[in-house]
């Protein structure tokens, strides 16, 4: 490459001198050639004026080397010539120069000679008597300027020509020497050349492709970090030796882990025999899945193996927080069991005096009042019924409920007007105060809060007992309360009242006949709506619930 910026270099170079010296020939000449055009005519004038003056004297002492002087009468013929005998002389009316200066008073023209390979230049002026004074100059051709030359340009060339050598050189090797030193780890940094951009950029880019990938990557294993960190669940990493290469977080507080365990074994961190069980079986090729008690909490744990080209290369083991689950199944389970006996006693009930109504063993007076119970325990049951369908559906949601604005006063009293005959049978004063109150919910859910809360304030209160029903705005909030002067609530049972089929007087809840699952509807029902519940009681003093539910907005 060096070789052909050289060659090149030299070329160009030698162009470059012949080129210039053409043309600065070609300026010069014609610069000249204009220089003595001009002094030719001042010559001419100057001529003119003596010519005027002396007439055919002016010529007879006069001695010019550079110029050729002609003295034409207005026919043509030659009246005098410096040069040439007028005798010999053809008629010079014709001659460009001539016809001008007799039409325009002066004139002049330019004439090449191929033979002698001169350029002459011609003046002339009309004079006061009508003759005409004409003036030439002859000038050598560029060609024989050249020729003439010829020495000193060849000298200039050889310089020229060893300078450029010299130059070609230290310049090709000025030019090799970047593409030398290209810094292809940054190339857009390099002092290079408008050419090799495309070149570099397209470097660059490709780096900059693999910087993005390699950074892609890294965020691809920090997101991974960050997720395994951020895990609720437990997550260990065990090579085929079952040491611990990675723990996140959650598992390392679950096992008591410390910050160095990377590498102890996994029985050095946790010897319950079902864990190694399952975790020996995974390095197997197997997979398994116990439930392991940890911290009085329940956990489901499986482990995995990790299989690459058919070798197991280690396993994982996932901890998965299942306490809730296994609460809710227990409570699930106590659920069914207490609807079973809750449906199981009146059932019993009405099958056996249906039995003994279908035998005819009981007396004519005694029809009667054993059909009466039999109602009594089919209305039971079918409370019971009702209130398990509305809690299976408010733990849906309710989503097919309509929520609307509610005079939640108006619905107080609707509910203290339904249990007024059923507050005088057991000798309680029902009262309600307050002002309207409007919230946002759904009519039904609100109905039964408090229909609920009143119901068991009457059921559980003590004989000439009140129930005492408010409505107030306070603030950004609505709150019903409902108290009661009854036989009160312990501290111990306080928070438990709420649970499904749960009972303080298991005895004195018989005798009333509830069905056990009113304030859990109560719940229910305050949750939908956001509303926050609060039991103050006291035992043999009465209970007070308050339920606070937020104020409905009015939009202007």
């Amino acid at each position: 490459m060096t070789k052909r910026i050289f060659r090149s270099i030299c070329f160009v170079a030698v162009i470059v001198f012949l080129a210039s010296v053409i043309l600065f020939m070609g300026v010069l000449y014609e610069h000249f050639s204009n220089v003595e055009q001009a002094q030719l005519k001042m010559q001419t004038n100057l001529a003119a004026q003596g010519v005027t003056n002396e007439g055919i004297e002016f010529f007879r002492d006069l001695k010019v080397a550079d110029y050729r002087i002609s003295w034409i009468d207005a026919n043509g013929n030659v009246l005098y010539d410096s040069k040439s005998d007028i005798a010999e002389m053809e008629n010079h009316l014709e001659r460009e120069e001539v016809k001008e200066a007799i039409a325009k008073g002066y004139g002049e023209s330019r004439r090449y000679s191929s033979t002698l390979m001169e350029h002459s230049f011609y003046c002339a002026q009309k004079l006061a008597d009508g003759t005409v004074l004409r003036l030439s100059i002859s000038q050598h051709s560029i060609f024989v300027l050249l020729l003439g030359m010829s020495q000193p340009v060849c000298v200039i060339f050889a310089i020229a020509l060893i300078l450029s050598i010299v130059l070609a050189v230290r310049v090709s090797k000025k030019i090799v020497k970047p593409l030398n030193e290209i810094d292809l780890d940054n190339p857009l940094k390099n002092e290079g050349y408008d050419e090799l951009s495309p070149f570099l950029r397209r470097i660059d880019s490709q780096q900059r492709q693999l910087l993005r990938q390699q950074d892609e990557i890294l965020q691809k294993e920090n997101e991974l970090d960050t997720i395994v960190s951020s895990m609720n669940e437990g997550m260990v990493l065990l090579n085929p030796k079952g040491k611990v290469i990675s723990i996140n977080p959650a598992a390392g507080k679950l096992l008591s882990a410390k910050a160095d365990c990377i590498g102890m074994d996994m029985l050095s961190l946790c010897r319950k025999l079902d864990l190694q069980e399952i975790l020996s079986n995974a390095l197997q090729g197997e997979q398994g899945e116990r439930i392991i008690s940890f911290n009085e909490e329940t956990y489901q744990v499986d482990a995995n193996p990790i299989v690459s080209e058919n070798t197991v290369k280690g396993a994982a083991l996932f901890f998965f927080n299942v306490t809730e689950k296994e609460n809710a199944e227990q409570i699930r389970r106590e659920f069914t069991a207490n609807v079973s006996h809750e449906l199981k006693t009146p059932l019993h009930s009405i099958s056996g005096y249906a039995e003994l109504l279908k035998n005819d063993m009981v007396k004519e007076n005694d029809r009667i009042p054993f059909a009466g119970k039999i109602y009594a325990e089919a209305q039971r049951m079918i409370r019971l019924v009702e209130d398990v369908i509305s809690l299976s559906h408010l733990d849906e949601g309710a989503a097919d409920m309509k929520c609307e604005e509610t005079d939640l006063y108006e619905l107080a009293q609707n509910a203290v007007q339904s249990l007024e005959t059923e507050a005088d049978a057991a000798c309680i004063s029902l009262e309600i105060s307050g002002i309207p109150a409007v919230v946002n919910g759904i009519p039904r859910l609100l109905y039964s809060i408090i229909y609920n809360l009143c119901d068991n304030a009457i059921k559980y209160n003590s004989e000439h007992g009140k129930v005492i029903v408010s409505v107030e705005n306070e603030k950004n909030t609505v709150v019903l309360s409902v108290q009661d002067t009854g036989i009160g609530i312990a501290p111990e049972h306080q928070e438990r009242i709420f649970e499904r089929f749960y009972r303080v007087d298991k005895s004195h809840s018989k005798e009333v006949g509830g069905t056990g699952l009113g304030l859990s509807i109560v719940k229910h029902a305050a949750k939908i709506h956001n509303a926050k519940l609060e039991v103050k009681s006291s035992v043999g003093k009465g209970t007070t619930v308050i339920v606070t539910f937020p104020a409905h907005k009015k939009w202007s």
